[in-house]
């Protein structure tokens, strides 16, 4: 069995699917979070000056998105076939685009700004992202988002629509019941479950 090691921040943020990953397969890591004030000193030993870096019996891999397929490869979690891969990193790519559009939002330090910034993202953006993920559960048919059994990339989605009915709109997803049924089912796998209530609780 290979070492792991996962560096990122005191927080979810772009480690999390990984992390969601991990505590599926049930596979042991070192889970090793940063804080800010180590962070200059640790950079310049990353492979592209960022986190999270995965370390695999001493190896560097970084890039979240790239983390999340290797480990969804080694962990049969990638689909039956090449073309289940594909729709998986086309899902994948959907979520990184929104997660651009709504930084501003994220970086946004002043309050009555960050207040305006949300209400033009609602129409433009969330609402028209959560739909169109709805409709992807919907025409699959099977309750994931590919194939017809979990994957890394039902992980990772489910934590952008977990944090998103957790911490940015409560209450949000029961407008969407395939979603919504979604989110309650991982969130009741033992394994997931247990993570989410032992994780460190951080804002973001």
């Amino acid at each position: 069995m290979a070492e792991y090691k996962l560096q990122y921040f005191n927080m979810m943020g772009r480690a999390e699917p990984a992390r969601l990953i991990f505590a599926y397969a049930g596979v042991q890591y070192k889970d090793e979070r940063i804080e800010k004030s180590e962070w200059p000193e640790i950079k310049p030993t990353t492979p592209h000056g960022k986190l999270p870096v995965l370390h695999v019996d001493g190896k560097q891999l970084a890039q979240s998105r790239v983390i999340e397929r290797y480990l969804g490869k080694v962990f049969g979690l990638a689909g039956e076939n090449e073309w289940e891969t594909a729709k998986m990193e086309e899902l994948q790519a959907c979520v990184e685009d929104f997660l651009i559009e709504i930084q501003p939002w994220f970086k946004e330090q002043d309050n009555a700004k960050k207040v305006e910034i949300f209400k033009q993202l609602i129409e433009s953006t969330i609402i028209p992202f959560i739909t169109a993920f709805e409709n992807i559960l919907v025409t699959n048919g099977t309750g994931y988002f590919v194939g017809d059994k979990i994957s890394y990339a039902d992980l990772a989605i489910f934590h952008i629509f977990w944090f998103m009915n957790s911490k940015i709109l409560p209450g949000a997803l029961r407008k969407y019941p395939k979603l919504h049924e979604f989110v309650e089912k991982i969130s009741a796998i033992d394994s997931i479950k247990q993570w989410i209530n032992s994780r460190p609780k951080t804002e973001a």
